[in-house]
This record gives C-alpha cells, structure tokens and sequence, in this order.
C-alpha cells in the first residue's frame, strides 16, 4: 500500500513549532523518529515515479535528499534549536547541490509547499543564467505561461536586485526577470492536501509542470567553468 503522509508527522511538527527546546524535543525524539520515518518512505516511493521526466532522481534515496532538522544557530539571532519542518531538495549531487531542483517542504498549519527553481547561486551561474534569459526571453516567457505551471505555480519568486544588473540596460525586454538573483516557482499546499491519499500524485504532476523551468535555467549551467 502506498505511503501517504500521516497526520500524526504533521502534529509532531505543529507541536515542534510550539515547543522549540531541546528539552522538549528529547522528549518526543521517539515522535521525531517516527515522523522522519513517514516523511522518508514517502521519498522513497516519489523518486521512483519522477525518474521517467526527470534522470535526477534515479539512485537517489530519501536519506541522500532529506536536510538535518538541527539548525545551525552560531551565527544567528534566531536561536531555535530545529528547524519546523522537514525539506528535501532533489537535484543532482543530493541536498547539498547548487544545480536547479526539486524541493518538498513539509510543515504543519497550512505552510507545507513544492518549489523548483534555482536558489542563490553563485557569480558565474548567475552571469550564465541572465545571459540565457538575454538570449531566449520568448521562450522562458513560453514556459512561464505555460497553463501547467502557470496554474500551479502563478509567478516566479525570489530576492532580486533593487537595480539593473552590470551589463544590462534598463530598457531590457528581459529585465524583470534579470534583476533576479534567485529564480523560484513555490506552490502552497494547505494540510487537506498534504494529507489526502492523491499527495503524491499532486507532488509528482507539481514536479512534472515545473520540470521545464528547471530545464531553462539548468541549460547554461552546462559549460559553466569548462
């Protein structure tokens, strides 16, 4: 029988969000535990069913995929021992790939999504990515309007520059989209969602609809470096 996520994974993580301490959390590791383990098998029968539209998830586990639930906190101001949620980035080389992916975040309260996209890259990607965008602005237009993504995923997200990138002029077709220096596609999953026995199917066609962004934004990352 397929793996469905559990609506006890998304307690655990709601009453995380309440009680953020290590105190709390050694507590209710055996909660953790479980829940992990849910979102793991979960994983592991998606990637399967993403290989024939996408080589990326072939040979990869769950655990290749899945981020730590301990925050870094050394320098920040938020001092929260675990993150509230469980993510997973599907890209090649795992979690720890700068490549455009996949991204399944997992939360409670309605704050669950799938993303794709390209997230803050480094100088030579990005430089690579708006010279494609210079390049080839109809047909990143195209996939934009594309009903597939457009009805899942609306507009693209992502921090950008509050001027116009060097090497371009303002006057740019394309400048809306260069002054990007992340390219996101994000669509919110409510819990009902998240919840229902077609989760999967709704990740997958998500994966599937945006399949086409990462594969514009993937392209000239190519020969970057060669």
């Amino acid at each position: 029988m397929a793996t469905t996520i559990e609506k006890s994974t998304l307690t655990f993580l709601s009453d995380l969000t309440q009680n953020n301490t290590r105190e709390w959390f050694q507590q209710h590791k055996p909660r953790y535990d479980a829940a992990r383990k849910n979102y793991l098998a979960f994983l592991d029968e998606l990637l399967p069913e993403m290989e024939p539209f996408e080589p990326a998830a072939h040979g990869q586990t769950g655990k290749d995929l899945v981020f730590r639930i301990y925050r870094d906190v050394r320098f920040s101001n938020d001092k929260r021992p675990y993150k509230d949620h469980f993510g997973a980035y599907i890209a090649e080389g795992g979690r720890k790939s700068i490549l455009p992916g996949y991204y399944l975040h997992l939360a409670a309260n309605n704050k669950s999504f799938v993303a794709g996209g390209l997230w803050m890259p480094p100088a030579n990607y990005l430089k690579a990515v708006r010279q494609e965008l210079d390049y080839n602005l109809e047909e990143f237009e195209g996939i934009l309007q594309a009903p597939a993504f457009k009805d899942r995923f609306g507009t693209i997200s992502g921090e950008q520059l509050k001027t116009t990138p060097k090497g371009y002029e303002k006057e740019n077709p394309a400048i809306e989209y260069l002054r990007y220096k992340s390219w996101n596609a994000v669509m919110p999953l409510s819990d009902k969602v998240v919840l229902g026995k077609d989760f999967r199917q709704v990740v997958l066609e998500a994966f599937r609809a945006v399949k086409p962004f990462n594969d514009f934004l993937t392209a000239p990352l190519r020969d970057v470096g060669e």
